[in-house]
């Protein structure tokens, strides 16, 4: 489309959806229009794109009239009621909650793993969980060369997964407990500052939350390997930005830590930062504004054949959210589906 898409952002006053109109300017995606959407309370209020200020509209059933690409970052309930109208209206929706994720006939989409998947979609593409994206984009390059078998994964995650109002959270109770004052709790259940919270989101029967069983249910769809053996544990950090993982995995064949370090060094999407004798490991603080998944620590895990270790570290809003969906969308273009 010569004078570029009409790019509608649902959503567009919460962190990821802000994220997303910045990328759509800093990645030069070809836009013709676009049409900022959010909560009646937020409707009215104005954001930037591209030098302007753009007034934000109501998100409704008729907001999508005219708009070739649709990014969701309202949270899967909007997602739910808003995406089939959207789609109805001509749309592609790029949806970033888990309303759609695990349906059979949606893709879940991370460009440098799967990205020939946007091929079957029928107007909705999922983006999928943020620690889900950066574990994935770190492993397919072992997948592919020599078989995983086994995931073990534990996560570290910042508040601004769960949004702004716990990034302020965050905030207020460390100044609250550096001053002594009195700490109040409404984003998670127990106080995070300065603490770990070992919950991510509601617990299922069987002991695991749900963001755990998002993870492994994810990683088998987007690899295609509904056999492979992956369990997780999910812990809330106090830290702003950027998720960290703590990964396990165990090969089908033989690969020394030296062979992944140089899948790493051509893994799409990657940056490996491994070098422990100076130091250098993906850490929260380097990896904010990044797009790449950070990886390092990587070593031969001694206590079992055919296994290692890596850490591995991603901007939770970039590419755990709005990079992939604007990454996503950009497929869209290049493969011509939306013409």
């Amino acid at each position: 489309m010569a004078d570029g898409y009409n790019v509608a952002v649902a959503g567009a006053t919460g962190a990821v959806g802000g994220v997303m109109l910045k990328l759509l300017e800093e990645r030069n995606f070809p836009v013709a229009e676009v049409r900022p959407l959010a909560s009646a309370r937020s409707a009215g209020q104005a954001v930037p794109f591209a030098g302007k200020e753009v007034e934000v509209r109501e998100l409704t059933a008729g907001s999508f009239d005219g708009i070739d690409i649709a990014l969701f970052s309202a949270g899967s309930v909007r997602s739910k009621e808003f995406a089939p109208p959207a789609v109805e209206s001509g749309a592609v929706v790029i949806d970033n909650s888990s309303a759609f994720r695990m349906e059979p006939n949606v893709p879940l989409v991370v460009p440098e793993v799967n990205a020939d998947d946007i091929k079957w979609h029928e107007g909705i593409i999922a983006n999928p969980n943020c620690s889900t994206i950066q574990m994935v984009v770190a492993l397919k390059p072992i997948y592919d060369a020599v078989g995983i078998e086994r995931i073990v994964v534990t996560t570290f995650q910042s508040v601004s997964g769960t949004g702004k109002s716990a990034m302020a959270e965050l905030f207020q109770q460390s100044e609250a407990v550096l001053g002594s004052g009195q700490v109040s709790c409404n984003a998670y259940p127990h106080q995070i500052a300065f603490n770990i919270v070992p919950q991510i989101e509601h617990f299922h029967d069987n002991g695991y939350t749900n963001e755990e069983i998002k993870l492994i249910n994810e990683t088998r769809k987007i690899f295609g390997d509904p056999r492979l053996r992956v369990t997780a544990t999910c812990a809330r950090v106090p830290v702003f930005t950027g998720h960290s993982e703590s990964v396990n995995i165990q090969t089908a064949r033989p690969v020394s830590a030296g062979e992944v370090r140089r899948l790493m060094l051509a893994a799409p999407g990657v940056a490996l930062v491994d070098d422990p004798e100076n130091l250098e490991y993906p850490m929260p603080v380097s990896a904010a504004g990044r797009d790449e998944v950070m990886v390092g620590r990587i070593r031969a895990d001694e206590s079992e054949e055919n296994s290692l270790n890596l850490w591995i570290v991603s901007d939770n809003l970039r590419k755990g959210a709005a990079t992939n969906a604007v990454q996503i969308a950009e497929l869209l273009v290049k493969t011509g589906v939306l013409e």
